[in-house]
């Protein structure tokens, strides 16, 4: 799925080494969830549309995958880009497995939920990119404790909803921890 957005700031570089968000510029997003056609895209919708209306350079690139296959190449989920049309978020692209690689691209690899995370570990090449995976919900201060942005799939139209919720907040919060580490 996937966008960038804007470029990176001058005079700040990645450090490889280090687990937490870049404090600048070239900052790399991967929102992961088990398709890749409900959860991560619409995280990476909703991120997208906050650095939209923020209208700042965070050289921040966005994309979103699947820890498994079953929806390559598909769109993202009818159900999920009407909730987020709904509210001005457009949702794009096709689903994409997770690559070994992706864990050295991306400095953060945003999970759903407690599964997809385990996934993610298991499919971590080294303990560099274990270190770049965390739960997305990690960065809504709402969360208290629960972590996960649970699966809408099977369910109804309400499931959709909540997700864009859940995924709203958090996506939020990794914003404002970023603007944190850039003071």
């Amino acid at each position: 799925m996937g966008a960038t957005l804007a470029a990176g700031a001058a005079g700040c570089r990645r450090d490889d080494r280090h687990p937490d968000p870049p404090s600048c510029g070239d900052m790399r997003l991967l929102f992961v969830c088990l398709g890749n056609i409900c959860r991560s895209p619409t995280a990476e919708g909703v991120m997208r549309d906050l650095l939209a209306r923020e209208d700042a350079d965070h050289g921040i690139e966005l994309d979103s995958a699947a820890t498994g296959d079953w929806h390559a190449g598909e769109p993202p989920d009818p159900r999920a880009a009407t909730a987020a049309h709904g509210r001005g978020v457009e949702l794009s692209g096709a689903a994409r497995q997770v690559r070994a690689e992706d864990f050295r691209h991306f400095d953060l690899l945003l999970a759903m939920d407690r599964d997809n995370a385990r996934a993610l570990l298991s499919l971590a090449p080294d303990e560099r990119g274990a270190a770049r995976v965390r739960l997305l919900r990690e960065y809504d201060p709402r969360a208290h404790g629960d972590l996960d942005v649970p699966d809408p799939y099977m369910g109804g139209e309400q499931g959709f909803e909540h997700v864009l919720d859940l995924v709203t907040a958090a996506c939020q919060g990794l914003l404002a921890e970023l603007a944190r580490r850039r003071t």
